[in-house]
């Protein structure tokens, strides 16, 4: 299944596909209002305003897995932009592991890590780098978004 495919629907309750959300390289994350690494939502807003015009984007995807989310998509939106200052796109919550998985999800967890792991999500912030030309690099929660390693993909992939 081709990931830019997948439909989603935004947190203002539109729905459209990850490939109408996403450009050349899009970094896709898992993210949680209430989880301690909700800082990193600063450097993925940062990294979307330094390269956005570029071709890349980062896509929010809001996720209750961990007990760590606020229950209505508003009060999400509301607390990102206010608390974050976030302007790059954001799904609904969705349920990243388990059989009730979204789609977008079910195919992420097929890619493995930089230690050879596939498999369920681990914590809120893990983070899937999609490259234009399909290539998915996959990082978990502790790798800041801005890690040398991400830049460096990010970079010479806009080229």
């Amino acid at each position: 299944m081709d990931l830019k495919d997948i439909e989603v629907v935004t947190l203002d309750g539109k729905k459209t596909t990850v490939g109408a959300l996403a450009n050349k390289v899009t970094l896709i994350v898992n993210v949680a209002s209430r989880c301690g690494l909700s800082p990193q939502y600063e450097t993925l807003e940062a990294m979307q305003k330094k390269y956005g015009k570029k071709g890349f984007t980062v896509i929010g995807v809001p996720s209750n897995q961990f007990f760590q989310e606020l229950k209505e998509s508003s009060d999400i939106a509301e607390y990102c932009s206010t608390t974050w200052g976030v302007t790059f796109p954001m799904t609904e919550k969705a349920k990243l592991n388990g059989s009730g998985a979204h789609p977008l999800y079910k195919e992420l967890t097929k890619v493995k890590d930089a230690t050879g792991k596939a498999g369920n999500v681990k914590w809120n912030f893990e983070k899937f780098l999609i490259l234009e030309d399909g290539t998915i690099h996959r990082f978990r929660p502790t790798t800041k978004p801005d890690d040398p390693e991400i830049i460096k993909l990010i970079e010479s992939n806009l080229k």
